[in-house]
C-alpha cells in the first residue's frame, strides 16, 4: 500500500518513485472489500490518488521470467510463493527494471537474492 503521507523521513525515499501495476491490482481489491461507505471512499479515493499521481510499470516478459527466479528462491527458503503472491509479482517487477522496492514492510521481500529494499518507518 502507498503510505507516501505518514512516512516518517521523506529524505529516505529515492528521488523517483514508481509504482506496480500490481500494487495498482493490489489496491484495487480494497473499494470492493470494504465493510463500510466510509472505508470504500477512502480506500477509492487511495486508488484514484495514485492512479494520477503514477503511471505504474508493466508485470511484462522480463517480470514473468524474474519472477521465476523469485518463486524460486521464496521456496528455497522454505517460503510459500502463492502465500505472498503480490509481493513476490511487485520484487519480479522491480528485479526485471534494476529498481528497488520502497517498503514499510521488509520481511515480506525476505529471502529474494539481489532485490534491494529501502525500509521507510511510517506513522501509524
Amino acid at each position: 500500500m502507498i503510505l507516501l503521507g505518514r512516512i516518517d523521513d521523506p529524505d529516505a525515499l529515492p528521488d523517483e518513485l514508481l509504482i506496480s501495476t500490481v500494487t495498482i491490482a493490489e489496491l484495487s481489491v480494497g473499494p470492493l472489500v470494504a465493510s463500510d461507505d466510509s472505508v470504500r471512499a477512502a480506500r477509492q479515493a487511495h486508488l484514484q490518488q495514485a492512479e494520477a499521481d503514477f503511471e505504474p510499470l508493466p508485470f511484462d516478459g522480463a517480470s514473468a521470467r524474474a519472477f521465476g527466479q523469485v518463486a524460486a528462491a521464496l521456496r528455497r527458503a522454505g517460503r510459500k510463493p502463492a502465500a505472498r503472491a503480490y509481493d513476490a509479482l511487485i520484487a519480479a517487477i522491480a528485479l526485471a527494471n534494476d529498481l528497488p522496492v520502497v517498503t514499510a514492510n521488509p520481511r515480506d521481500f525476505a529471502g529474494i537474492p539481489d532485490l534491494t529494499v529501502v525500509e521507510v518507518q511510517v506513522r501509524h
